[in-house]
């Protein structure tokens, strides 16, 4: 397959992302990506002067949030359903590529009484025509991965908050472009990484930030999930939310790309527990991957009775298990890893060590205080004792609503609070360009024997004073924060 980077976003298009929510490609070919091998290393060392710190910043609080959303696949028609459960929200407009999936949405709005929203479908840049209405305070964004980077630009240039699914960019230069406008035009640019809001990490978190695991010191995050049957089903648009993914994206990713593409499920919320750029901040990384073993020998299944698939027949697939380490600047280390092909159980590892004690989520829920694991007694104390408040407030009604068993709605819900009453996000635009960037700086040490890589400081500099914020507990301050604190503070002169 010869596919250049415009003909690539012309055939994705700002479809909603199929089936399931969806990193460096700078064209899609079976080789690897060209900004792998030339200009990523210039775009690293990049020397950031920072506009303006979004770090801890509340914009104008918007007693209602009026939002519009791009890609109304099963992301996008999703969220739909969950904005539409909040209070404090209009669903202003909807875009997607097919009509059909517009007109889905729209259906369920006036199934629920809620008034219509505007139509945008049809050509490329339709979702243009949307982002550029006066009366919109939030873009909502689920397109498939090469949108995500010039719908959340345009949005911020156009004078809108941004929410993006994951991973927010695919080039290191694409976050460095996040970062210089969100900065520039002062607008929130959040990545919506739901699995920060999962039940048993917002546990962990509340407990990290009380101290009860002593100096966390290792963290480990992945995502293990077999898509392989998915990424080469084709995409059936007949339905408003679609099968599969548009235009065979993903399946476009996997064959152009070899390192952790999808990083930030199991990243995010261990970054969250570590205070990165808010105390200490991701330094480096190595990367490895296995052969292909799955995805290659699938295709050669299918086209052997299907011409459809032949166009894949000289891709390299990226391997099928990924891991990457990283190191953090206050001597942290994160295991990260990537599997989508392969028969497994699903899981996302999480897993956070302390010095005096550690959790862990797969294959089942576990923690230890100490150098036993708490028996099922125990267990149960813990939630009474550590649930956060978020939880206590908004967790029944997000079970009811759904996503992803309530994460996804717990996300929402705690994003438009933050927006309503002037709040910082609890993801910034930073964390979402430092979390996107392990793709493909893994990319590139994939391919170049596993070296190491230095992550740049999207902040510039600034998450040495950036304090961590209260995020979505009642509290911000605890002993472990303050501690944390004066380490940075030793450390100011030492760092690099």
């Amino acid at each position: 397959m010869k596919t250049d980077r415009r003909n690539f976003l012309k055939t994705a298009t700002f479809a909603g992302a199929g089936a399931v929510a969806g990193g460096m490609l700078q064209g899609c070919t079976p080789k690897l990506p060209e900004s792998n091998m030339h200009g990523i290393l210039e775009a690293v060392k990049k020397a950031h002067s920072q506009k303006f710190n979004m770090s801890g910043y509340g914009a104008t609080a918007l007693p209602v949030v009026r939002i519009g959303l791009i890609g109304l696949g099963d992301r996008g028609s999703g969220a739909v359903q969950r904005l539409s459960r909040i209070e404090g929200v209009e669903i202003k407009a909807l875009a997607d590529k097919r009509e059909i999936a517009v007109k889905g949405s729209q259906k369920y709005l006036q199934s629920i009484g809620r008034p219509s929203a505007l139509e945008f479908f049809g050509s490329e840049d339709e979702w243009k025509k949307m982002v550029e209405l006066p009366d919109l305070d939030l873009i909502y964004i689920c397109t498939p991965w090469v949108l995500h980077t010039p719908n959340a630009v345009y949005a911020m240039e156009n004078g809108k908050h941004v929410a993006c699914e994951v991973p927010i960019a695919r080039t290191v230069d694409e976050c460095w472009q996040l970062v210089e406008t969100s900065e520039r035009t002062k607008k929130h640019c959040m990545m919506l990484e739901n699995c920060c809001y999962d039940f048993f990490e917002l546990l962990t978190l509340n407990m990290a930030r009380q101290g009860m695991f002593g100096d966390i010191i290792h963290g480990e995050g992945a995502y293990i999930h077999n898509l392989l049957g998915l990424n080469f089903q084709k995409a059936d648009d007949s339905t408003p939310s679609g099968r599969g993914y548009t235009d065979m994206w993903r399946l476009k990713e996997n064959a152009a790309r070899n390192g952790n593409l999808y990083p930030t499920h199991g990243l995010g919320p261990i970054c969250q527990v570590l205070n990165i750029n808010r105390g200490d901040r991701l330094e480096y990384l190595s990367s490895v991957s296995t052969n292909d073993f799955s995805m290659g020998p699938k295709e050669k299944e299918l086209a052997a009775t299907d011409p459809f698939y032949g166009e894949w027949t000289d891709s390299k697939f990226r391997g099928n298990i990924n891991t990457t380490i990283i190191r953090t600047i206050l001597g942290k280390t994160i295991m990260v890893q990537h599997d989508v092909s392969s028969e497994q159980p699903y899981s996302r590892i999480h897993l956070v060590k302390g010095t005096k004690g550690m959790a862990v989520k797969y294959p089942r829920q576990m923690i230890a205080l100490g150098e036993e694991w708490l028996n099922d007694e125990e267990m149960a104390n813990a939630w009474a004792e550590h649930t956060p408040e978020i939880i206590k407030k908004v967790g029944e009604m997000a079970k009811q609503v759904g996503g992803h068993g309530g994460m996804d709605f717990i996300m929402d819900w705690r994003m438009i609070d933050c927006l309503r009453n002037g709040l910082p996000l609890d993801q910034d635009v930073y964390d979402g360009a430092a979390w996107s960037s392990i793709a493909p700086l893994s990319e590139w040490s994939v391919a170049n024997r596993s070296q190491s890589i230095e992550i740049p400081d999207f902040t510039g500099g600034s998450w040495l004073t950036n304090k961590p914020h209260g995020i979505h507990l009642e509290t911000g301050g605890t002993t472990a924060i303050l501690e944390a604190r004066k380490k940075v503070e030793d450390l100011q002169l030492n760092v690099r």
